[in-house]
């Protein structure tokens, strides 16, 4: 069963209204904690005052490929964990690194911790972006936890710090209101024009697919390469 995007902006209004403690390792919050409790008003004004070009594309493979694949996916998303662990990597080794295809990868936001993990993935750019995504997707049971939005931010820095990231960095980065509206205002933009309603789903030369196989989607692949 794939995940429904809509009402999924409702969703997220209605959870970001909060704020949350960035947690350091001694269990203990700096006077400069990260906070989203302006978030609600972000998401709901995102269209008006953001600008969705400001958020770079993410992807990997060659820019000029001749076929080039879009995955919507939420970091919250188990389906999109699900196709990350099984077939992702069969397509990473057989198009991308191959330079075959180009991968890009949109998110989606279900609620704030998906968007809190996205701004986590994009703290420094490309550079970081893939290889947090995959840290994001394969241990996302264990980040998300009980849902206690505390735990999870700081189950998040510790994925950063696992991939390198410096943690006063990803702490101005979970203060970006400017990033977090943008990105809001490039999933909804992206969203709507490519009429996407369930996560994962793929957007292959301009075709929509649903959730698939290693199997089906290498066929797809196969069969535009060869054209």
């Amino acid at each position: 069963m794939l995940r429904n995007i809509f009402p999924s902006l409702i969703v997220l209004a209605l959870a970001v209204g909060g704020s949350f403690l960035w947690v350091n390792s001694q269990g203990t919050a700096p006077s400069d904690q990260a906070k989203v409790e302006d978030l609600v008003s972000i998401v709901d004004t995102a269209a008006d005052t953001a600008d969705p070009s400001a958020v770079p594309e993410m992807f990997i493979g060659p820019a000029d490929a001749k076929v080039t694949v879009v995955e919507y996916a939420s970091f919250t998303c188990p389906h999109c964990a699900n196709f990350h662990e099984t077939v992702f990597g069969k397509l990473k080794t057989e198009y991308i690194d191959t330079g075959k295809i180009k991968f890009v990868l949109r998110d989606v936001y279900f609620d704030r911790f998906g968007l809190w993990a996205a701004m986590i993935a994009r703290c420094e750019g490309s550079e970081k972006y893939f290889g947090m995504t995959d840290l994001i997707f394969s241990r996302q049971k264990e980040w998300l936890g009980n849902g206690d939005p505390a735990t999870i931010v700081e189950n998040l820095r510790k994925l950063g710090l696992l991939a390198g990231m410096e943690e006063d960095r990803m702490n101005v980065c979970l203060k970006d209101d400017k990033m977090a509206q943008n990105l809001v205002a490039a999933f909804q933009a992206n969203a709507t024009k490519d009429e996407i309603n369930a996560t994962p789903t793929f957007v292959i030369n301009g075709t929509k697919y649903s959730n698939m196989t290693y199997e089906d989607f290498s066929k797809i692949l196969d069969d535009l390469l060869a054209k």
